[in-house]
């Protein structure tokens, strides 16, 4: 037991020198200047986008549509779904009698 002890301390000893200890600083070879440019500068020669509203229309149509398509879907296998559970209620009543 008091083997475990020692090693564990020792062990949590020797993480914390090494989390301690000094590098060869690195922070100079990597400086804000050589290793991205900024958002500005990269983005400064793009164009800016445009959007046709004509198409975005028609595109929040078409999803719309979509939406009312598959609402339909589901209320249609609701109702389905609620026959079948209603004969099957029905049928195991008149098998109990």
């Amino acid at each position: 037991m008091k083997k475990t002890v020692l090693f564990a301390a020792v062990s949590s000893f020797a993480l914390a020198l090494a989390a301690c200890g000094s590098s060869d600083d690195a922070s100079d070879d990597a400086m804000a200047d050589n290793v991205e440019m900024p958002a500005d500068e990269a983005m400064a020669d793009m164009p800016m986008p445009v959007v046709d509203a004509t198409e975005a229309a028609a595109e929040a149509d078409a999803s719309a549509e979509d939406e009312v398509m598959a609402a339909e879907a589901a209320g249609a296998a609701a109702e389905e779904a609620a026959a079948e559970a209603a004969a099957a209620a029905e049928a195991a009543t008149g098998a109990a009698q």
